[in-house]
C-alpha cells in the first residue's frame, strides 16, 4: 500500500499558516525599510536646503546627483561616470568624501555618508555643521 499522496496532503494543509507567517515578516520588512529610506531623503532634503538648493531635488532621482555635484563643485559630466560600472563607486565615494569637506567634516564622516548614508545625512542635515562650500586641495 503506498501512502506517499497523505505527505502531499499534509503539506498542502499546513502551508497557509506558513504563507501568512511569510507575508508578515515580509510586511515589517517593507516597513522598516520604507522607514530607513524616508529617514535618508529627510536628511538629504535639509542638506541640500543648507547648501542653498532646493530640499525638494534631493527626491528627484538624478537631479539629486545634479545638485550634488554642484554643491561640491564638480562638473556636471561627472554623472555620465556614475553610469560606468565600478566607476560609480569610487566617483561617489569622491563625492561624499567632498561633502563632507564643504561642511568641515572628516573624511570619516564622508565614508560614514557612503556606507550608512541614513544615518548621516539626518546627522549632517539636521547637526550644527554649516556649508563652507567646496574647498580647494
Amino acid at each position: 500500500m503506498n501512502l506517499a499522496w497523505l505527505g502531499v496532503l499534509a503539506q498542502q494543509d499546513g502551508g497557509d499558516a506558513g504563507d501568512a507567517a511569510a507575508g508578515a515578516v515580509g510586511g515589517a520588512i517593507m516597513i522598516v525599510y520604507l522607514g530607513i529610506v524616508i529617514v535618508a531623503l529627510v536628511g538629504m532634503w535639509k542638506v541640500f536646503e543648507k547648501a542653498g538648493k532646493p530640499g525638494w531635488g534631493a527626491i528627484v532621482p538624478i537631479y539629486n546627483i545634479v545638485l550634488l555635484l554642484e554643491i561640491v563643485g564638480k562638473p556636471i559630466w561627472w554623472l555620465l561616470l556614475l553610469f560606468i560600472p565600478c566607476v560609480g563607486f569610487v566617483v561617489l565615494l569622491i563625492l561624499f568624501l567632498e561633502l563632507a569637506k564643504c561642511f568641515g567634516k572628516s573624511a570619516g564622516f564622508g565614508i560614514g555618508l557612503f556606507l550608512l548614508g541614513f544615518i548621516f545625512f539626518p546627522m549632517l542635515g539636521f547637526g550644527d555643521a554649516k556649508y563652507r562650500g567646496p574647498q580647494k586641495s
